[in-house]
């Protein structure tokens, strides 16, 4: 199945570390990242899922929940966790599906089979509060995700929802943003950013970020 970035994501119950998740019930009015990893007990996994765990109070502070998946059973997921919290110092905080049966990961499409034809890869889902699909991206199996990059993207997503405005290239909280094209009446332009504006050209229009 092909996901492409606006959809409704696909909703779905399955056993996890923390029991049955129906997905949506459990989203709630959250945003979610759904990741996969390909394999338990496997190293690079073995180091995301540990530092995913780390970064809770950053996820928390975006109301964004965190939910994981493998094609493994929930037994191999209850016994990895051991040594999760064993090598990465931290408790598991957030379920890991187990997908033995793969319906998960058929339904997002995370088993690719030129790469493997069996285990999933390394797939990312930002889901909205309305179950919309915001981002994709999908790594080799070989490369741990940057996770501080994902919640650079929900900071971009969440602030240009509320406010006219796109973040520029490697843009990151704090910094400047721009005033999207679309806008062009200079009276709601005063009134929407009162902290005024530097126009490099008519379409690139830069103003300070208007929440901070």
């Amino acid at each position: 199945m092909t996901l492409r970035l606006g959809d409704i994501a696909p909703d779905f119950t399955q056993a996890s570390t923390d029991g049955p998740i129906q997905f949506h019930d459990w989203l709630g009015d959250s945003w979610g990242i759904l990741f996969s990893h390909p394999k338990d007990f496997t190293p690079v996994c073995t180091t995301e899922l540990g530092l995913v765990a780390k970064l809770k109070g950053e996820f928390d502070r975006r109301n964004v929940k965190v939910i994981a998946l493998s094609v493994d059973p929930l037994e191999s997921h209850r016994a990895w966790v051991g040594d999760i919290e064993e090598t990465q110092g931290t408790a598991l905080n957030y379920p890991i599906l187990a997908d033995a049966d793969r319906s998960v990961s058929d339904l997002y499409g995370m088993i690719h089979p030129n790469a493997n034809d069996t285990l999933t890869v390394r797939s990312v889902f930002v889901i909205d509060p309305k179950k919309k699909i915001r981002l994709t991206l999908t790594y080799p199996a070989s490369t741990g995700r940057n996770f501080d990059e994902l919640l650079r993207v929900i900071d971009s997503l969440q602030l240009t929802d509320s406010h006219s405005v796109a973040t520029p290239g490697n843009w990151k909280h704090g910094d400047d943003v721009v005033i999207v094209p679309s806008l062009q009446d200079p009276a709601v332009i005063a009134e929407k950013f009162p902290k005024g504006y530097t126009a490099l050209k008519p379409y690139l229009r830069m103003t300070p970020q208007p929440n901070t």
